[in-house]
This record gives C-alpha cells, structure tokens and sequence, in this order.
C-alpha cells in the first residue's frame, strides 16, 4: 500500500440550509488517481475546492503529505508553499488564462513567483515538451490556441509548482472526444512520470474508467460508494452508482424508465 499523499476526513461545508458536503473521507495515495464522481450537486466540486482552499469547510481535515491544511496562514512563503502542495485544472481554460499574456508569459510568471532568482528558460521548454506543446506555441495567446492546446497550457501551469497533488474538476468535458483521449493519454504519462497524484472531478463513468485506480460516488454531498474503480464499476453496490451506469446512453436505453428510477431513489 502506498503511502497516503492526501487525506480527507470528515469534511463538512453547509450552504444555508444545504448540507453540500456531508462527512466525506478518503485518501489518495502517492502517484495515484482517484475519481469523484456524482450529479451536479452531488458536492464533488465543493469538496475539491475546500481541498484547494478555495473554500473553507466548516468540520473535518484535509492533510497533504502529513501536514494538515486549513487555518490561518502566515506571511507570503507559508501562501505560496501551500499553493504549490495542490494545484487545480479547471473546466475551461480559456476563463483562467489571461487573453493578453503568451504562453511562455503565463509559465514564466508562475516560475518567478514560485522559484524566483533563477533563469526559468529551461524549465519553460521542459514543461512545453512536457505536455505535448513544443516550443513553437511559447509566443501563441490564448486566443491562438486549441481547446486542447489551452488545457495543456493549464496543465503545464499547474505542474510548473511541481505539486503533489493534481485536482481535475472536469478537464476533459468540454473537449472533443479525439482531444480528450489526447489529454488522458497525455495525464497518464505526466502521473507515470513525475508520481503526482490525481484526483479526478468528473460525471464522465468513461474518463473515470480510464484514468483512475480508485474512485468514490457522492450524493447529495455524502459518500455512498467508494473502491477500485474497476469492483465498482463492474459491481455497484449501491443503487444511486447503479443508476448512474444506467443512465449512460446505449443501444436500448429508456431515458423515462431512467427518470422514473431517478425519482423514485
């Protein structure tokens, strides 16, 4: 069993009277990946952003390499060391990319904030090849850019701190099916190479198949099913996971008998 770089335990985070994450638990373990999946709502993107700390919980314990996270932090190094333990790939990259800063501007503003006093040239070319990019795109903005060239510009961001944990909130979703494939094969070689661990924020039962070891299923903000993914996926225990295998589109699917089901869970 390898040794835990991420522990959740008992996370918490109510919204008003909504309960979005309900005593959620997990760990991921070095050079590992672990899929949370569910519905929209189900709390799977607020438990990542508490993880991040872009939200605060308001119980439980996140621990990234036997340090808890959470609570004040002091002075601008105690930030930014906490900042490079857990990096985050959003959805649409687009929306976290400055429209007027090349490629080459955004890796070398992360590296001098990060690792200032050095030359980053080096590391700049590395993180391109890295992802898949080249030197070529280094001058290119956004705008000049592929959806998936973009996604692996925010990936080259993100690896840029060298974390030891990468949070996926739907990465791939808004891609292509060809370019999705891309970007996978291409996270599977970055995780077989550098050992960071990836926890995966998805709805997508194909991307969690493909890239994760473990995965947990979450409704209504609490836990229902966790495990290998492929034990679960092959044999759901609980209803609500396999109500979610159902409900992916085939030859023969009854999207009202899979509403029906829905509503009667």
């Amino acid at each position: 069993m390898s040794e835990a770089v991420l522990e959740v335990t008992g996370l918490c985070r109510t919204f008003g009277t909504v309960r979005a994450v309900d005593d959620v638990s997990f760990t991921l373990a070095a050079g590992g990946s672990l899929g949370i999946v569910g519905e929209s709502g189900s709390g799977k993107t607020t438990t990542a952003r508490i993880i991040v700390g872009l939200e605060q919980a308001d119980e439980g314990r996140v621990t990234v390499q036997g340090r808890v996270r959470g609570g004040r932090v002091r002075g601008r190094a105690e930030r930014l060391a906490r900042a490079r333990e857990v990096q985050m790939v959003f959805q649409d990259p687009y929306l976290s990319l400055d429209p007027r800063t090349s490629v080459e501007a955004v890796l070398r503003e992360t590296l001098r904030l990060h690792f200032p006093g050095t030359d980053h040239g080096a590391r700049i070319r590395e993180l391109l090849d890295q992802v898949g990019l080249g030197t070529r795109a280094a001058e290119a903005l956004p705008r000049q850019l592929s959806g998936g060239q973009r996604q692996r510009v925010a990936i080259a961001r993100a690896l840029a701190v060298q974390p030891a944990v990468l949070v996926l909130d739907e990465a791939v979703a808004a891609l292509d099916v060809s370019v999705q494939a891309q970007v996978l094969n291409l996270l599977a070689d970055i995780r077989e190479q550098t050992g960071v661990g990836y926890l995966f924020i998805t709805h997508d039962l194909g991307v969690v198949r493909c890239v994760t070891d473990e995965v947990i299923v979450m409704r209504h903000g609490a836990v229902v099913e966790s495990g290998p993914t492929d034990r679960v996926l092959d044999s759901p225990q609980h209803a609500y996971t396999r109500l979610l295998l159902e409900s992916v589109p085939r030859p023969g699917w009854d999207p009202d008998r899979i509403a029906a089901a829905r509503r009667a869970l």
